[in-house]
């Protein structure tokens, strides 16, 4: 099954044009969306997941035409928006039931069997019975994800799912999605590059409401590599190198700025070629 993305766009009241003509056709596993904040990311999830319309285009996933029957998707949809809240003096055990019952699972049996299943599957069993305000973030999107997956879906979106989170629990929770996105169509949206470095097969950059690239990281990467140098400059000379070069990354070290270009040829000028990253893939659109 595949999702498949036609010339969508949305401009809101204030003129903002959030999507302009966005099309990807994204298949089962990790699909990374990856942008700065204000790129449209959220609002091509929010479309997706029928929780507001779209000016023109279409959303298909298998026979189901999204835009005209959301509750058909929302049956086999599952999604952790950016922010969502939880009752912090319910158990996560009796959320998760009641929740079920929600999503159509009235058999007592079978949804206690579901509820825990998933508890497992985020590793929140042993915390099952304490109070959801005690959990630390990490904890709260894993029950997250558990809820998203009460009802078995075909297709999980999970907006900005990292952020926040330290090391530790970002590791669990790729572990976690990896394992999720190897029978269904993930949609991982993040402005986070490392998201989509260590999960995803497939990706898309979307900036301004526009998608700019799309492909599989590896072969993005590589269709920069032995295009990338790196250099430490004295701060007072970023804007003489940004007027002669194409500087695509810059960062700090030691007090010291240090300057990504991408070149064809080798700038010379102290400048040192570099292994290009995911990183560099990004910021060489972004900041074009």
């Amino acid at each position: 099954m595949e999702l498949i993305i036609d010339n969508l766009s949305k401009t809101y009241a204030n003129g903002v044009r959030a999507l302009q003509n966005v099309t990807l056709h994204i298949p089962k596993g990790m699909f990374g969306l990856l942008g700065p904040n204000g790129a449209g990311k959220s609002t091509l999830m929010r479309t997706i997941s029928t929780l507001q319309e779209a000016d023109t285009g279409s959303i298909l996933f298998g026979n189901i035409n999204v835009l005209k029957e959301k509750n058909e998707l929302r049956k086999t949809l599952g999604y952790l928006p950016q922010q969502f809240g939880v009752y912090p003096k319910i158990s996560a055990s009796a959320l998760l039931n009641h929740l079920a019952v929600l999503k159509g699972i009235t058999n007592k049996k079978e949804r206690k069997e579901v509820v825990n299943g998933l508890l497992n599957k985020t590793n929140l069993y042993d915390v099952r019975n304490q109070n959801l305000g005690g959990y630390s973030g990490g904890m709260k999107q894993r029950f997250g994800i558990a809820q998203a997956l009460l009802n078995n879906p075909k297709l999980l979106i999970v907006d900005e799912p990292t952020a926040g989170l330290d090391p530790a629990e970002r590791n669990r929770f790729y572990n976690l999605l990896s394992e999720i996105g190897e029978n269904t169509i993930v949609i991982l949206s993040t402005h986070i590059v490392d998201d989509i470095k260590e999960l995803c097969t497939n990706m898309a950059i979307i900036n301004q409401g526009q998608v700019v690239l799309k492909g599989k990281p590896l072969e993005l990467i590589q269709n920069i590599e032995g295009k990338v140098y790196q250099k430490t400059i004295p701060k007072n000379e970023l804007d003489i190198h940004k007027k002669k070069y194409k500087v695509i990354n810059e960062k700090l070290f030691l007090g010291k700025p240090i300057i990504h270009v991408l070149s064809d040829k080798d700038p010379k000028n102290g400048f040192v070629p570099i292994n290009a990253s995911l990183e560099d893939v990004y910021f060489s659109q972004i900041n074009n």
